[in-house]
C-alpha cells in the first residue's frame, strides 16, 4: 500500500506532502456521466480523500461507449448513475471516501451538498445547472472548474471567485451552440481531454498551487486549440458575482416542477415534496394499469404504451417519449401523484 501513490508522489509539484494534503480534501462532482465519470476516476485514483458524485440519472445501454465507470450489467439492470459510481469507484480505492447521491443538484440542495466541500467539478451537460452551481459556489466561497464537450470539441476553465470572473460575467465568452451529446453525438477522446484538463487544474488547487485563469477550447478533429485568458472579463454589474448579487439561480421554486432533456424526448418532473410512497407500494398501486413494472433498490420503471416512466425513491420522474412539460406533468399526476 505504501507504493500506491508512488510515482504521483516522485511528481515534485505534488511530493509526499502534497499526497498527504490530498487524503485531506473533498472534492464534489456535479454529473456521472461522461465527463464525470473520467474525472472521478482520475481523482479516486489519486488518492483524493472525499469524493462526492450526484446524478439525477440511470445506466443506459448509449452511455457505455463514453461513460467508463459504467458495465454492461449496469445497463442491464437499469442502476442509478451515482450508486453505479460509488461501486465502481470504491473498488478501484477502498481507502478513500466515496459517496454518490442518487438526485438533483438543486437550488433546494445545493448549499447544503456543499458544506465543507474544497472545490467542485462541473459533468453537467446544461446551463442552467450550470448558472446554478455558479450561484452557489460563489456564495460559498468555493472554487470550481467548469467542463464541456460534444463531438469533437472541449472547453475547460478553473474559475475561482473573487479572483477570476464567473460563469455569469463569461457568458458571452463561452460557447453555448446548443448541441448536446445526445443531439450532436461526441468521441471518446473529447472527453478525455477535457476531463483530463479539469482534474489536472484540480490537483493543482488541492495541492496548494494556482490554478490557470485562461479558458482552453480545443478541436480534436480538425486540429484546433486555443486559450483565452478571461481576467479582464469581470462584470461590475453581474447577478452573481458583484457587490448587488442576487443569486437569481438559486431561488427556490414551488410546485410540481418539469425540465425537457435536451434531444433525449424526455422530460424530468420533480414534485416540491418527496413522494410519501415507496418504490414497492407505487408498484402496487400501478398493478393491473401499466405495463412491464421494473423495480430495483434505487427506482422503478413501468411502460405505458409508448411511454416510459422511470421512478426515484423521491418522486423524481423521468418521462421518455414526450418532450411537452404539460402533458408531462399531467401525466405524472395521474400514474405517480400529485
Amino acid at each position: 500500500m505504501s507504493e500506491r501513490y508512488s510515482r504521483q508522489e516522485r511528481f515534485q509539484p505534488i511530493g509526499p506532502v502534497g499526497q498527504a494534503t490530498l487524503a485531506e480534501k473533498h472534492v464534489f462532482i456535479v454529473g456521472a456521466g461522461a465527463l464525470g465519470s473520467a474525472n472521478a476516476e482520475m481523482l479516486t485514483r489519486a488518492g483524493v480523500g472525499r469524493i462526492s458524485i450526484i446524478d439525477r440519472d440511470y445506466v443506459e445501454w448509449s452511455n457505455l461507449g463514453r461513460q467508463q465507470l459504467y458495465t454492461e450489467d449496469d445497463a442491464r439492470e437499469c442502476s442509478s448513475k451515482a450508486k453505479a459510481a460509488e461501486r465502481r469507484l470504491h473498488a478501484l480505492n477502498s481507502t478513500i471516501e466515496i459517496t454518490g447521491i442518487t438526485g438533483e443538484f438543486a437550488p433546494e440542495n445545493a448549499e447544503q451538498l456543499l458544506e465543507n466541500v474544497d472545490i467542485l467539478i462541473d459533468g453537467t451537460d446544461n446551463f442552467d445547472t450550470r448558472f446554478l452551481i455558479n450561484d452557489v459556489t460563489v456564495k460559498q466561497n468555493i472554487p470550481w472548474i467548469y467542463g464541456g464537450c460534444v463531438k469533437s470539441v472541449g472547453v475547460s476553465l478553473a474559475i475561482t471567485p473573487g479572483v477570476t470572473p464567473c460563469l455569469q460575467c463569461l457568458v458571452d465568452v463561452i460557447p453555448q451552440e446548443g448541441e448536446t451529446c445526445d443531439t450532436a453525438g461526441v468521441i471518446g477522446p473529447a472527453v478525455q481531454m477535457t476531463a483530463a484538463r479539469q482534474t489536472a487544474e484540480c490537483l493543482k488547487f488541492l495541492t496548494g498551487h494556482q490554478m490557470s485563469s485562461e479558458m482552453v477550447y480545443f478541436d480534436l478533429w480538425d486540429h484546433q486549440y486555443s486559450v483565452i485568458n478571461v481576467t479582464k472579463q469581470f462584470n461590475p454589474r453581474c447577478s452573481t458575482c458583484s457587490t448587488q448579487a442576487t443569486y437569481p439561480f438559486l431561488r427556490k421554486e414551488r410546485g410540481i416542477r418539469t425540465t425537457v432533456l435536451c434531444g433525449r424526448d424526455t422530460v424530468q418532473v420533480r414534485p416540491e415534496e418527496p413522494s410519501p410512497l415507496t418504490l414497492a407500494e407505487l408498484a402496487q398501486k400501478l398493478k393491473g394499469v401499466v405495463q412491464k413494472i421494473r423495480e430495483n433498490d434505487e427506482l422503478l420503471m413501468f411502460q405505458i404504451d409508448l411511454i416510459r416512466f422511470v421512478v426515484f425513491k423521491d418522486g423524481r420522474t423521468l418521462i421518455h417519449g414526450i418532450n411537452d412539460s404539460k402533458e408531462a406533468k399531467k401525466m405524472y399526476q395521474r400514474y405517480i401523484g400529485a
